[in-house]
């Protein structure tokens, strides 16, 4: 599926949601690509990009930089607390925020750069074992403890079970976002975007369907 085709279904879901066209920002997952399919994309103007790895960012992002201006780039994926530093360096925003450790990471280190990226907290709206994120019940004190540190938490993030209609965890998301004030919705991926944006979110994560296959 080409970039366009993508651009304008999300203008569509923002238009049926009675949603403002480009309140939706488009990131394009691009962990596992490779350079020159990244490059197209960036060809056709395309400029906000996810990474899950930060060691996979660092590898790409600064050349293109060099290449292309105005890039937005976001880590989307787990943030291990000896990579914060380098991550704060690279990205624009951070969507995993998940504990307190890694959270007084960032706050420690913002002091010392003088600046932070836009931080998203990752809830898991699943209650999964085996996955990164903050419980939902103690998502709301975990916000205040981020903002108590001076975090520029600008939103929420979440990546549904699998086996689960994802609209379930977006409408919670949403509903934990609204009561602690927060505006971001990280949310939706290539098989469920639209659903997302018609449950409020204003960041979609969508890879394949832009870039096809993952080159492992």
């Amino acid at each position: 599926m080409s970039l366009q085709e993508i651009h304008s279904r999300i203008a569509k879901a923002e238009q049926a949601a009675d949603r403002a066209e480009g309140s939706v920002k488009l990131i394009a997952v691009s962990k596992k690509q490779l350079d020159e399919t990244v490059k197209a994309v960036l060809e056709q103007g395309h400029r906000c990009f996810g990474e899950n790895r930060v060691q996979e960012a660092a590898g790409k992002w600064p050349g293109f930089r060099e290449q292309f201006e105005g890039i937005d780039l976001h880590i989307i994926g787990p943030l291990q607390t000896n990579k914060v530093r380098q991550a704060m360096e690279l990205a624009d925003a951070i969507h995993s925020v998940d504990r307190p450790k890694l959270a007084q990471t960032l706050a420690r280190l913002a002091q010392e750069i003088g600046h932070c990226p836009d931080l998203f907290v990752q809830v898991n709206t699943g209650e999964e074992e085996q996955k990164a994120g903050i419980l939902p019940g103690e998502a709301d004190a975990f916000i205040a403890e981020c903002r108590a540190l001076d975090l520029p938490v600008k939103g929420l993030m979440c990546i549904p079970p699998v086996d689960e209609e994802p609209a379930l965890h977006f409408a919670l998301l949403a509903k934990i976002a609204a009561r602690n004030g927060l505006e971001g919705l990280s949310m939706g991926m290539s098989g469920d975007f639209e659903k997302a944006i018609a449950l409020g979110a204003t960041h979609v994560r969508v890879g394949s369907a832009i870039f096809g296959a993952r080159a492992y």
